[in-house]
């Protein structure tokens, strides 16, 4: 294999957990009398750029189907985040009545609603049916396609050029970066500014963040490797912000090359941060796959201590990084037998790989587990909060990620 963005040839591996079925691939009941695809879960890194990419095996049409079943606007704090996003990202950039903005990977209209909230023109572009159906739903304009240079060409000449672009958790997702990227520089208006978030590979490493690894996430990125990217794809980045979303993420500023903004000292500090920590040498890389074998067997030991003990274990939230920890921990029903997540589209279904059955907040009442396990631990402080009744019958909340923790 060979890096997807510079070509260079792949050799050193970053992080191997097996192999495990798609971690958004739900099942419903006849599904379980089926057999699964599983594939190779091995991350590897490019002495080159130092991009880090899943290995493929997976398509991005298998990967993100019609049913997909990710709608962001089931999480409170990720509403907060877009209406705060939305707010600055108008006073900064001067948004208004004849703005126009453009986000990539528009999910269910989380984001783009409190646009349009402000009066600013907007669509979004969104490839899978469930979450596009659901944004056009609130009265959203969706172009229910994949993103990349063709369709920024087609859309550039209808003359639906963007003044903000927004990319919040999707660079990772998508197989060929150079031809995403490219498409911005062609979609972007000249003075136009495009953000990318996604979690910072910095914070993966020094937080063992082993979980966020899933075929989904093509790619695993650094600032380093994001301005190599840039560069060569027509893009400039002139400012970057840490933010605590998804266990630590960056956002990316960016415009095209020779742009109207003058970069800022965040980025050199960022970049410099990096380069102290390592992240353009092998060493980082090499020592991850032992932390996560860590955090495997405490969890995997916390159940089966719990089962001896006789308590009644739960689980919230049914993930992608949950599923990613379940399967490369083996667990299965007889050690945590549901998970509760309050998104409709998952609820009756199973979680692939460890087919645990998914249930609605309901079954946590009845049941009153004496522990319960938060998977996306990135939404504890939301979960706990949300859960809080529980603490009245005794139970006490885990999180098994950067490592094993009561509450």
């Amino acid at each position: 294999m060979n890096c997807r963005h510079c070509g260079h040839g792949l050799d050193q591996t970053f992080l191997d957990l097996g192999s495990a079925p798609p971690s958004n691939a739900y099942l419903d009941r006849a599904g379980l009398e089926a057999p699964e695809r599983w594939f190779p879960l091995r991350l590897l890194v490019c002495g080159n750029c130092w991009l880090v990419q899943t290995a493929d095996y997976a398509g991005r049409e298998l990967l993100f189907g019609d049913d997909y079943a990710y709608f962001s606007s089931f999480s409170s704090s990720w509403l907060a985040h877009a209406r705060t996003y939305v707010a600055a990202m108008t006073e900064r950039f001067g948004l208004g009545r004849d703005s126009c903005v453009v986000e990539v990977a528009a999910n269910d209209g989380y984001l783009l609603r409190y646009v349009q909230e402000r009066g600013i023109g907007c669509y979004g572009v969104e490839p899978t049916r469930s979450t596009a159906e659901a944004a056009r739903a609130i009265g959203i304009e969706i172009v229910e396609e994949f993103f990349g240079s063709a369709l920024a060409t087609e859309l550039a000449a209808a003359g639906r050029g963007a003044d903000l672009m927004t990319a919040n958790n999707v660079l990772a997702h998508v197989p060929d970066i150079n031809d995403f990227v490219t498409g911005f520089a062609i979609l972007l208006k000249p003075a136009g500014v495009a953000t990318f978030e996604f979690p910072h590979l910095l914070r993966m490493i020094a937080e063992n963040q082993f979980d966020t690894a899933y075929h989904e996430h093509f790619s695993y990125l650094s600032l380093l490797a994001i301005e190599a990217i840039f560069v060569s794809n027509g893009l400039q980045v002139f400012d970057v912000e840490q933010l605590p979303t998804h266990g630590g993420s960056l956002r990316i500023f960016a415009q095209r090359q020779g742009g109207p903004h003058p970069v800022t000292a965040n980025v050199a500090r960022i970049r410099t941060a990096e380069q102290e920590a390592g992240l353009a040498t092998v060493a980082p890389y090499v020592a991850f796959q032992k932390a996560a074998e860590r955090v495997r067997t405490d969890f995997l030991r916390y159940l089966l201590d719990a089962q001896a003990a006789d308590l009644r274990i739960g689980a919230y939230g049914a993930a992608a990084k949950g599923n990613t920890l379940l399967n490369y921990a083996g667990i299965r029903p007889d050690l945590l037998p549901y998970v509760v997540d309050r998104n409709p589209a998952k609820a009756g279904r199973f979680m692939p790989g460890s087919r645990i059955p998914i249930v609605g907040e309901e079954h946590l009442r009845a049941d009153r587990p004496d522990r319960i396990v938060i998977l996306p631990w990135n939404l504890t402080d939301e979960v706990m909060e949300q859960l809080a009744y529980a603490r009245e019958w005794g139970a006490r909340f885990v999180t098994a990620v950067p490592e094993l923790i009561e509450r």
